[in-house]
């Protein structure tokens, strides 16, 4: 008798799993994405943002947009019952609009650290309507983020690490406090040279040079934006400082870098070892 209401009762929660798991999902961040991807619901995504690339056939999705613009009639288009986005991504109208037409739409807050990743996994899990797989996801990427951090605390060497961030010598920024960057130069065991400010700000010889990081840290497209190293080295400063003397200009890839969410690990273990 145990077993018979046990088995019926696995049976009518898998159909109310089922019947609030979305079938047609829009994400609208790498992260998102790639979660999402991680969840086995791959599938079901029938839209992505720009910064959407990981994993490879993401590229053979269609982009809700050519930038970052997104309108509720691109959004419409592709008939989706659910879309996630992260905090500040959507106006509270376009979030209005699309809700008033039965879209779903779930904005997710990302925290930079370990803990905010699982509960990142676990969030977006809640709005695919599969809590239990979150869980699990949550509990293999803590077990693999942990390992990553007792590899850190085995090479602590803690440099001073800059982050620039460049599309060409015509835009670039550097990471200061309360930045994805900063939180995981940090995690992976450096120190951020960049000090006295939040968020990005402009980039300046001046201040690249009081900053005398050890390493200059880039994504890999602001890497080839500039020309690589030879031509990085030979920009106004760069010389000057310990990283340009010992030529520690490092590229990695920024959706790997700022992803916080199920491949956290990943980018601790890599970019410790370029240290």
């Amino acid at each position: 008798m145990y077993k018979t209401v046990t088995t019926l009762l696995l049976v009518m929660l898998g159909h109310l799993v089922s019947a609030g798991t979305a079938k047609r999902i829009i994400t609208l961040s790498g992260a998102l994405t790639e979660t999402v991807d991680a969840l086995g619901y791959g599938a079901q995504i029938v839209a992505v943002d720009v910064t959407s690339i990981y994993p490879s056939y993401i590229n053979k999705i269609p982009k809700v947009s050519k930038d970052r613009a997104i309108s509720a009639e691109g959004i419409i288009s592709f008939s989706p019952d659910l879309v996630l986005a992260p905090e500040n991504m959507i106006s509270k109208s376009l979030e209005y609009q699309l809700k008033s037409t039965g879209i779903k739409v779930t904005i997710i807050k990302q925290e930079y650290t370990p803990k905010g990743a699982l509960t990142f996994i676990r969030q977006v899990a809640l709005a695919v309507g599969n809590p239990a797989k979150g869980e699990q996801l949550a509990k293999q990427t803590e077990a693999k983020v942990n390992q990553a951090i007792e590899v850190v605390k085995k090479n602590p060497k803690s440099p001073k690490v800059l982050f620039l961030y460049a599309r060409g010598t015509g835009v670039m920024m550097v990471a200061g406090k309360d930045t994805s960057m900063d939180a995981i130069i940090r995690t992976a065991g450096g120190k951020n040279a960049a000090q006295g400010f939040s968020k990005f700000k402009p980039y300046t010889t001046e201040a690249l040079v009081n900053a005398n990081p050890d390493i200059i840290l880039m994504f890999d497209f602001g890497y080839k934006s500039l020309g690589g190293i030879n031509s990085i080295l030979k920009m106004p400063g760069v010389m000057l400082t310990n990283a340009g003397k010992n030529k520690k200009i490092v590229e990695m890839d920024g959706d790997l870098l700022v992803n916080f969410s199920v491949r956290l690990a990943e980018a601790i273990t890599e970019l410790n070892s370029k240290w």
